[in-house]
Protein backbone atom coordinates (compact mmCIF):
# COMPACT_ATOMS: atom_id res chain seq x y z
CA UNK A 1 0.00 0.00 0.00
CA UNK A 2 1.49 3.18 -0.72
CA UNK A 3 0.74 6.26 1.55
CA UNK A 4 0.35 9.57 -0.48
CA UNK A 5 0.05 13.33 1.03
CA UNK A 6 -2.77 14.03 -1.21
CA UNK A 7 -4.90 16.99 0.12
CA UNK A 8 -8.60 15.23 0.80
CA UNK A 9 -11.65 16.20 2.78
CA UNK A 10 -12.00 19.12 4.80
CA UNK A 11 -9.01 19.44 6.84
CA UNK A 12 -7.19 19.84 3.39
CA UNK A 13 -6.24 23.79 4.37
CA UNK A 14 -5.81 23.33 8.32
CA UNK A 15 -2.97 20.03 7.98
CA UNK A 16 -0.46 22.29 6.09
CA UNK A 17 -0.80 24.78 8.47
CA UNK A 18 -0.59 22.78 11.67
CA UNK A 19 2.82 21.34 10.47
CA UNK A 20 4.07 24.24 9.37
CA UNK A 21 2.84 26.30 12.58
CA UNK A 22 2.66 29.14 10.53
CA UNK A 23 -1.61 29.68 10.80
CA UNK A 24 -2.07 30.26 14.28
CA UNK A 25 1.23 32.32 14.93
CA UNK A 26 0.03 35.80 13.60
CA UNK A 27 -3.31 35.87 15.79
CA UNK A 28 -1.78 34.86 19.21
CA UNK A 29 0.69 37.32 18.60
CA UNK A 30 -1.53 40.20 17.98
CA UNK A 31 -3.59 39.33 20.50
CA UNK A 32 -0.50 39.71 23.28
CA UNK A 33 -0.15 43.03 22.17
CA UNK A 34 -3.45 44.04 22.37
CA UNK A 35 -3.27 43.35 26.10
CA UNK A 36 -2.96 46.53 27.95
CA UNK A 37 -0.98 47.16 31.33
CA UNK A 38 -3.90 46.80 33.47
CA UNK A 39 -5.29 43.65 31.82
CA UNK A 40 -1.68 42.17 32.09
CA UNK A 41 -1.58 43.14 35.67
CA UNK A 42 -4.93 41.13 36.20
CA UNK A 43 -3.20 37.95 34.79
CA UNK A 44 -0.57 38.25 37.09
CA UNK A 45 -2.04 38.69 39.96
CA UNK A 46 -4.82 35.49 39.61
CA UNK A 47 -5.29 33.54 42.35
CA UNK A 48 -5.52 30.00 42.12
CA UNK A 49 -6.56 27.83 44.73
CA UNK A 50 -6.10 23.89 45.22
CA UNK A 51 -8.20 21.66 46.84
CA UNK A 52 -6.90 19.71 49.83
CA UNK A 53 -6.62 16.64 46.99
CA UNK A 54 -4.74 18.30 44.92
CA UNK A 55 -2.50 19.71 47.60
CA UNK A 56 -1.81 15.96 48.97
CA UNK A 57 -1.41 14.89 45.24
CA UNK A 58 2.06 17.63 44.81
CA UNK A 59 3.36 16.60 48.20
CA UNK A 60 3.08 12.93 47.25
CA UNK A 61 4.93 13.71 44.00
CA UNK A 62 7.16 15.96 45.69
CA UNK A 63 8.09 13.59 48.63
CA UNK A 64 8.41 10.88 45.54
CA UNK A 65 11.40 13.19 43.44
CA UNK A 66 13.59 12.84 46.28
CA UNK A 67 16.18 11.07 46.02
CA UNK A 68 15.73 7.86 48.37
CA UNK A 69 18.86 6.27 50.48
CA UNK A 70 19.00 2.45 49.50
CA UNK A 71 20.19 -0.23 53.09
CA UNK A 72 22.73 -1.95 50.54
CA UNK A 73 23.17 -4.32 53.61
CA UNK A 74 19.33 -5.51 53.81
CA UNK A 75 19.15 -5.51 50.56
CA UNK A 76 21.39 -8.23 49.88
CA UNK A 77 20.56 -10.06 52.92
CA UNK A 78 16.35 -10.08 51.89
CA UNK A 79 17.89 -11.09 48.17
CA UNK A 80 20.05 -13.69 49.88
CA UNK A 81 16.98 -15.24 51.88
CA UNK A 82 14.49 -15.28 48.46
CA UNK A 83 17.28 -16.75 46.62
CA UNK A 84 17.42 -20.06 49.00
CA UNK A 85 13.70 -19.99 49.72
CA UNK A 86 14.01 -19.23 52.99
CA UNK A 87 11.97 -15.92 52.64
CA UNK A 88 8.41 -16.18 53.80
CA UNK A 89 6.06 -13.84 53.57
CA UNK A 90 2.92 -12.95 56.14
CA UNK A 91 0.30 -12.30 53.76
CA UNK A 92 -2.29 -11.65 56.64
CA UNK A 93 0.40 -9.41 58.13
CA UNK A 94 0.52 -7.89 54.98
CA UNK A 95 -3.49 -7.82 54.35
CA UNK A 96 -4.04 -6.14 57.57
CA UNK A 97 -1.51 -3.04 57.04
CA UNK A 98 -3.31 -2.49 53.73
CA UNK A 99 -6.41 -2.28 55.57
CA UNK A 100 -5.09 -0.15 58.28
CA UNK A 101 -3.39 2.29 55.59
CA UNK A 102 -6.57 2.29 53.11
CA UNK A 103 -8.61 3.30 56.35
CA UNK A 104 -6.49 6.36 57.68
CA UNK A 105 -6.19 8.28 54.53
CA UNK A 106 -8.75 11.17 54.20
CA UNK A 107 -11.39 10.69 51.79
Amino acid sequence: MKVTNNKIGPMTGKLDTVKTGKAESGKNSAASEKLSGTEAGRAAKANVHLSERAQLMQKAKEIASQPMEVDEAKVARLQKLIDEGKYKVDAEAIADRLVDEHLSLPD
